[in-house]
């Protein structure tokens, strides 16, 4: 096997139900190692092809390979390499933590003592040591997640495929669950993930940007902001509703972001708009405390590039 040589590979898929596309002619390779994310609102089609990719699902046209196998023609054989978790993983909530783990490593086989080996790092890394005998069903979210990612690790595949697996957790559990995909990847393991938080999005390797069924644009997340057309401007206004109001449609600004306990404003030249918004904001009466030039987010790139899709379209 060439270590070179992307661990996947997604040639044109595409996978339709009914009339409509929830995959069209998507093509992409992930390298080894590395974190890579699949990045999009509901409906862009990242859960579709993680079940094509995870051989859960073949689609109606394409290729995948995974680790230089076939997935489509022999997905049973790819799925030894594969570990997927999908969005609602199928924890047993009348089995403790324990009871759970054990089950899953049957299902792939591993032996009573290397999954012994296996569970205790793993629980140990997750912090969930403690809770072994506890039921599934008594879990917290963030620790379900847990959980689950503990089962889907217990065979240590190559590859982990996870579907939003942090969609509703709490801020300091998704921390937790990042820093263990961190220390799974120093050991090799390559990561793909769909995500809805686009600051997750950051932590990743190189992204994928879909919208309906296609990638937008894939790079890393330094490259994509690069790609972001205009400037980022931040004004600082406990009224950001107010704020976007008065100057939404005004000349030279292409885009209003409402972040936090700011706005996030794109921008043809900053230099001529920032004292022509700052005068727009006092004409309307809208309180705001400066208006300075801004590094993008993924975010703001994301919102940007398919702003100016939607108008090529």
């Amino acid at each position: 096997m060439n270590a070179a040589a992307p661990i996947v590979s997604a040639k044109a898929l595409t996978k339709r139900f009914a009339e409509t596309a929830a995959v069209d002619g998507l093509s992409f390779t992930v390298n080894r190692g590395e974190i890579f994310g699949l990045v999009g609102p509901d409906g862009a089609g990242k859960t579709t092809t993680m079940r094509m990719l995870a051989g859960v699902l073949p689609p109606d046209t394409g290729s995948i390979v995974v680790d230089g196998i076939d997935v489509v023609s022999k997905p049973e054989e790819g799925k030894q390499h594969i570990s997927y978790m999908p969005q609602r993983f199928g924890l047993y909530e009348d089995l403790t933590v324990d009871e759970n783990i054990r089950f899953y490593a049957d299902l792939f086989e591993v032996a009573a003592g290397v999954r012994e080996e296996r569970a205790q790092r793993l629980l140990t890394a997750s912090g969930m040591s403690q809770f072994r005998s506890r039921l599934a069903g008594q879990l917290s979210g963030g620790m379900k997640q847990k959980l689950g990612l503990t089962c889907a690790l217990v065979h240590t595949p190559k590859i982990l495929l996870l579907d939003e697996p942090t969609t509703g957790v709490d801020p300091v559990s998704r921390r937790d669950f990042w820093r263990i995909l961190y220390g799974l990847r120093e050991q090799g393991v390559t990561i793909l993930i769909t995500t809805a938080y686009l600051d997750e999005a950051e932590r990743c390797n190189r992204l994928a940007l879909l919208h309906a069924g296609r990638i937008l644009y894939c790079d890393t997340p330094v490259a994509l902001k690069q790609r972001m057309p205009g400037a980022l401007l931040v004004i600082s206004s406990p009224a950001g509703r107010k704020v976007r109001a008065a100057i939404v449609g005004q000349a030279g600004v292409s885009n209003v972001i409402l972040v936090g306990d700011g706005v996030h404003v794109v921008v043809d030249d900053p230099h001529t708009c920032i004292p022509e918004l700052g005068d727009a904001l006092q004409r309307a009466g809208v309180p705001f405390t400066g208006i300075v030039a801004g590094e993008p987010s993924i975010e703001d790139v994301f919102v940007s590039l398919l702003e100016n899709t939607g108008k090529t379209q």
